[in-house]
């Protein structure tokens, strides 16, 4: 799923504009100004062997998954931005493991697209942002 498709599943099942603006709309304004350091911080997790599958968590509360990378409060941005691995995600349950390699199929480009697991209230999805 890419932002654009996420985005259009919460303007309802009518099309029409949701009667609140979606929070996703200042994710996508975020995300512009963060994909440089989400980038960097991407290509170091692989460098660094600690996982091919960097999971980025982008929220606007409390999330106890990943470090931090990017704080909305000292930035004056909207979300936060939280860097994790597929491994973690493993090991914490959010991904069972018997979709490891269904995950892994879906998984775009690290090096093209960040991958992202947004947290609403409504609930969380993953979702592929390119860089560029």
């Amino acid at each position: 799923m890419d932002l654009e498709e996420l985005l259009a599943a919460q303007a309802g099942d009518d099309g029409q504009t949701p009667k609140k603006e979606s929070p996703l709309k200042s994710l996508k304004t975020d995300l512009n100004f963060y994909k440089d350091s989400i980038k960097e911080v991407a290509i170091e997790i692989m460098a660094e062997g600690l996982s091919q599958y960097p999971i980025f968590v982008a929220h606007q509360h409390e999330v106890s998954l990943g470090e931090l990378i990017l704080d909305r409060n000292e930035l004056g941005t909207q979300w936060t931005i939280q860097a994790s691995t597929l491994e973690e995600f493993i090991e914490k349950g959010v991904i069972l493991k018997n979709r490891k390699d269904h995950f892994i199929k879906t998984y775009k480009r690290p090096e093209d697209y960040m991958c992202l697991f947004v947290v609403v209230p409504e609930g969380a999805n993953f979702v592929f942002f390119p860089y560029k």
